[in-house]
């Protein structure tokens, strides 16, 4: 098997998760007055110590790593779901929950939940809930801690789809040298930050430029929501709840940040498990917890009723892309998608035929085992596909690395299971008819060419450098 992989893919013991195997290596902070020659010894134990002239010695502490410490180095592909990040978990939360608590009024940041359909439904299948009960019971949990809004993100995926839609008929009939064939899909952070430290420019202009539903969120949370609420965006603590450690990552991208007011778009991402982890912090259980109304300002739910798009749980780009682009390029109405199960059942793809000729063929590619071979048949200039829906987890966004464990390998395939067939039963709604979507591309965004909306709706990949420094090898 190692033979299907890169040397740095090779670093990994693991199955298909791509975490580090090899631990970050922290440095220390060295404190000395000029003229002075610090000097470093390292003890049988491995901690670090200063010798002073003296001979005096201070143990010294190691440094944090932030998250733009962990983005600037390529030592690992991700490596979020091994590092300690202070900046972004359910203590942060806490701590701001509790600041709210101690100021006064007009201090008081206004606190947003946005939570994941991925995550409300591991949540739903962790405590045998249904959806519409589990998203009512997570609004009622974090308005008692004092959050003050709770939306889902099901909303802005409806930007997302729309986004991504009309970027590949775009591609596709301009022919862009700078927007080539295939279009990547750019939802996952995982995949992302493997492209943007393992294969730079030679594929990051494949990728699909839309913002994922978490980024739209923060965007519309930060600019639109926050003028409404008459606060500026510093002013409001955006927290997400998703089904993957890398969206702490993609949280922290310098993208996503706001010069002006020094604020993020989204401060703070807490995973599914980190929920169910608060949860326990409160001494109850999901099931106990007294629900609230929904929050529907930007929900994707009329009144008390969810809903979902077609096309499975990591946001159905694939089927959503196909469909429009069948219809606009080819006047084809698709109304039902055929997958074909290529080499495993993360690996299928979609064709459609026009007069017997093949004029659209898409892919899905779940798990670094497939985008390896992907990648590898783009660099060589040999895709036969027009678009690949790609994500770095296994079976999908509900099986992101984030969503809640019992630690067992067999209850956990069971949970997975249940997870899928809660999320399959929801009613669907392709974005085309969610009216409000259509209503803020006129009130918030001045329309759907505009400026405005290529700075909220669309971003920029970065190639990371390699690493040289010798010293950073851990043998």
């Amino acid at each position: 098997m190692a033979s299907k992989f890169s040397g740095v893919l090779q670093l990994t013991d693991l199955d298909d998760f791509i975490t580090p195997s090899q631990e970050c290596i922290k440095p220390v902070k060295v404190e000395k007055t000029a003229g002075e020659v610090g000097k470093i010894k390292i003890h049988n134990d491995g901690s670090y110590v200063q010798v002073a002239q003296t001979g005096e010695e201070v143990k010294l502490q190691k440094a944090k790593i932030t998250l733009n410490d962990c983005l600037a180095c390529s030592g690992c592909i991700t490596s979020a779901e091994a590092v300690l990040i202070t900046q972004q978990s359910q203590d942060e939360l806490y701590r701001v929950l509790e600041q709210n608590r101690q100021a006064q009024t007009s201090q008081e940041k206004l606190v947003v939940i946005s939570i994941s359909p991925q995550s409300r439904t591991s949540l739903a299948a962790r405590y045998n809930l249904s959806s519409l009960d589990t998203a009512r019971k997570l609004t009622g949990f974090f308005k008692q801690l004092g959050a003050h809004y709770v939306f889902d993100t099901t909303f802005t995926r409806d930007f997302s789809l729309l986004e991504s839609q009309r970027e590949f008929v775009q591609r596709f009939q301009n022919k862009d040298t700078s927007a080539p064939l295939p279009m990547l899909a750019s939802a996952c952070p995982g995949w992302i930050c493997y492209a943007e430290k393992t294969h730079g420019e030679y594929v990051l202009p494949y990728i699909s430029t839309t913002k994922s539903p978490q980024q739209i969120m923060g965007s519309l949370v930060k600019d639109h929501f926050s003028k409404q609420q008459g606060k500026p965006p510093d002013q409001i603590y955006h927290v997400t709840v998703m089904p993957c450690f890398d969206k702490k990552l993609e949280a922290s991208r310098e993208d996503f940040y706001n010069d002006v007011y020094r604020t993020r778009d989204v401060d703070c991402v807490i995973t599914s498990g980190e929920v169910e982890a608060m949860l326990e912090k409160e001494g109850i259980s999901l099931v106990d917890v007294t629900p609230a109304d929904l929050d529907t300002l930007f929900s994707s739910t009329p009144g008390a009723e969810l809903l979902s798009h077609s096309g499975g749980g990591s946001g159905g780009y694939l089927e959503h892309i196909f469909r429009y682009a069948a219809r606009e390029l080819f006047g084809q109405d698709v109304q039902s998608v055929n997958y074909r199960t290529l080499r495993n059942k993360d690996f299928k793809e979609v064709t459609l035929e026009v007069e017997g000729k093949v004029v659209l063929k898409f892919a899905l590619a779940y798990g670094f085992r497939n985008i390896q071979n992907m990648v590898q048949k783009i660099k060589r200039g040999k895709s036969p596909y027009q678009f690949v829906e790609v994500m770095a987890c296994p079976s999908g966004c509900l099986n992101g690395g984030g969503q809640v464990r019992i630690g067992d390998k067999e209850a956990d395939k069971d949970l997975l299971t249940r997870a899928e067939e809660l999320y399959s039963a929801l009613p669907v709604r392709t974005p085309e008819d969610n009216p409000a979507i259509e209503s803020l591309y006129t009130e918030w965004l001045s329309g759907r060419s505009s400026e405005k909306a290529r700075q909220m709706l669309h971003t920029s990949y970065h190639p990371v450098e390699k690493m040289t420094n010798a010293l950073a090898i851990k043998w």
